[in-house]
């Protein structure tokens, strides 16, 4: 049996450890039973934005954005597309800068749409405006790779 990933639940924030040969199979929840993986952005909070964002053993690339921006609603098909290519590799989130402005702060969002890549809470990369699918792919391979 290959070695467990910790992989944070994005509807109850459990962690939960699966197999990583079975990563692929879309698991479930242990706690809530919801699945792990859903082939969407996870939506963060300030109230779960640590918990998704800063552990678990897959990348978690968040896109700081808000409702009022422009080029941030442009974004958003390409970035839920993202989702279910890149799933189960790394996790795709979004916050919204607007409602949980904290979190904005706390990672010194100065324009927006803004991609911030994540591994175990550390910043691997960091990216502002808008990207084309094929830019997001070039982007979320390279992060992969440094990171």
């Amino acid at each position: 049996m290959s070695t467990p990933l910790a992989i944070p639940c994005p509807h109850c924030s459990a962690l939960n450890r699966v197999p990583a040969d079975r990563v692929a199979e879309r698991p479930n929840c242990g706690r809530c039973k919801q699945a792990l993986f859903e082939g969407h952005p996870a939506e963060l909070t300030t109230a779960n934005f640590d918990a998704i964002a800063g552990r678990g053993d897959l990348p978690v690339l968040v896109d700081f954005w808000a409702p009022w921006c422009g080029p941030c609603v442009g974004f958003a098909p390409v970035f839920v597309q993202a989702a279910g290519k890149f799933e189960p590799r790394l996790r795709l989130a979004k916050l919204d800068t607007e409602a949980q402005p904290q979190i904005a702060a706390r990672f010194n969002i100065r324009s927006i749409p803004t991609l911030i890549m994540f591994r175990q809470g550390r910043e691997i990369a960091r990216q502002s405006g808008a990207l084309n699918a094929a830019q997001l792919q070039q982007f979320v391979e390279g992060a992969l790779a440094r990171g």
